[in-house]
């Protein structure tokens, strides 16, 4: 949806190369709401989503940019060459959906029945595609080089690990110095900028049990060894040990989000299966959740009679904020978008995002920008991952400002 969300009229800073970016970015608004609905309306799932890159080769049509596509992945990558040498810097963007039948009742809801763009990547997407037409017509002012990532597979499929693999954070023939990404959710303000030093999002491993039992017939459970028991058991003493095995000071969470066991009334089945999530900001506390996670349910199976075997997917790892980038971010913020849209982040987030690739290699920061419809209370907006989620599209103004804004005070 669009509206007209409290905004300034003119850039703040008073730095010149930051001078007008609002401007800019409200100038070339129609080009950024018209790719993001189009983008919205034809979602694609995982590393390959041959509409989505097509739309942004499209949209980086004409511009003075060296463009490359993926091979592992459908990505998009553009490289701008300032007009002098200079450092590197990364800008990211991720692109897929998720498997979502959209309930939003917009105009331009999603067309593909099951998918919808309900984490904002399709706004992601046309920020960044934005900010590249806005930095290429002000390459005079870069010593250096810019990088547009835009990333497919952040959903689960590890896509920024591909484009590593590929040789984006040298894409432009130098190690990228700095990277920024920015995360739209519609739980914050409408275009207000947050982050945080250190980790911003944790590190997210999935497990799996499988508790092992013997079958027999309901009405005689002392002759077999129920595994269902066994497994409930095991639901409440992990969060016994989160409380107990785990420093307070430590955030983390482990949930157990599927249990699966049996066929019918009247059968004691042989198996049970549980399944769920691990989060934790430091890698010392996720091996401690891993290993005492481990022990529990194989010693709870044991004590019932049963056996258990514990798998861990390890997935991405914890994404930490370099805190002088991070710092860098909010007074960026504070000086073109004006004081009121840059809030420091107090505590971190629980989801998890695989730009963590590329914050383990180069200094870098993840932010979130506020896109709450202003006509919709903070707490009743539906979160990020809802089949109702709605995004002020207003704050892209703020979302493509900022994109330059760190580009041209990297490369001053």
């Amino acid at each position: 949806m669009t509206t007209s969300a409290a905004r300034p009229a003119t850039t703040q800073s008073g730095d010149p190369r930051l001078a007008g970016l609002i401007e800019a970015a409200r100038a070339l608004q129609p080009r950024t709401v018209a790719l993001r609905r189009q983008v919205h309306k034809h979602p694609e799932l995982g590393l390959r989503l041959p509409q989505t890159q097509a739309a942004v080769l499209h949209a980086l049509e004409g511009l003075p940019l060296e463009v490359t596509t993926g091979k592992s992945t459908d990505s998009v990558v553009g490289v701008l060459h300032g007009a002098r040498p200079g450092p590197t810097v990364l800008l990211r963007a991720d692109m897929d959906a998720l498997p979502l039948t959209e309930q939003t009742g917009c105009a331009f809801a999603s067309e593909v029945h099951g998918t919808m763009h309900a984490c904002g990547h399709d706004t992601h997407v046309a920020m960044l595609a934005s900010a590249a037409r806005l930095l290429c017509a002000r390459k005079e002012a870069l010593n250096g080089h810019v990088v547009f990532m835009f990333q497919p597979g952040e959903e689960g499929h590890h896509g920024a690990k591909h484009m590593i693999d590929e040789g984006v954070l040298g894409a432009s023939g130098l190690l990228a110095n700095k990277a920024f990404a920015l995360h739209i959710t519609s739980t914050v303000r409408s275009g207000v900028i947050t982050s945080r030093p250190g980790p911003i999002m944790a590190a997210a491993d999935v497990f799996r049990v499988r508790v092992i039992g013997r079958g027999g017939h309901a009405s005689q459970p002392h002759k077999a060894l129920d595994p269902v028991p066994a497994a409930a058991a095991m639901v409440g003493a992990l969060q016994t040990m989160i409380t107990r095995r785990v420093n307070a000071s430590e955030p983390a969470v482990i949930t157990v989000a599927k249990i699966a066991a049996g066929t019918t009334s009247n059968i004691i089945p042989e198996i049970a299966e549980l399944e769920g999530t691990i989060r934790t900001f430091s890698e010392t506390t996720r091996t401690l959740v891993h290993t005492e996670a481990k022990r529990i349910c194989e010693h709870t199976a044991a004590a019932y009679g049963c056996s258990a075997t514990f798998q861990i997917e390890r997935g991405y790892p914890i994404t930490a904020n370099d805190p002088e980038v991070a710092a860098n971010v909010l007074d960026l913020a504070s000086s073109v978008l004006g004081s009121r849209y840059s809030e420091p982040m107090i505590d971190p987030m629980m989801g998890a995002e695989d730009f963590s690739y590329v914050t383990r290699q180069i200094p870098g920061t993840m932010a979130f920008l506020g896109a709450c419809p202003p006509s919709i209370g903070l707490d009743e907006a539906a979160p990020n991952h809802s089949n109702r989620v709605l995004f002020d599209e207003a704050a892209m103004e703020h979302g493509v400002a900022m994109h330059a804004a760190f580009a041209l005070d990297s490369l001053r």
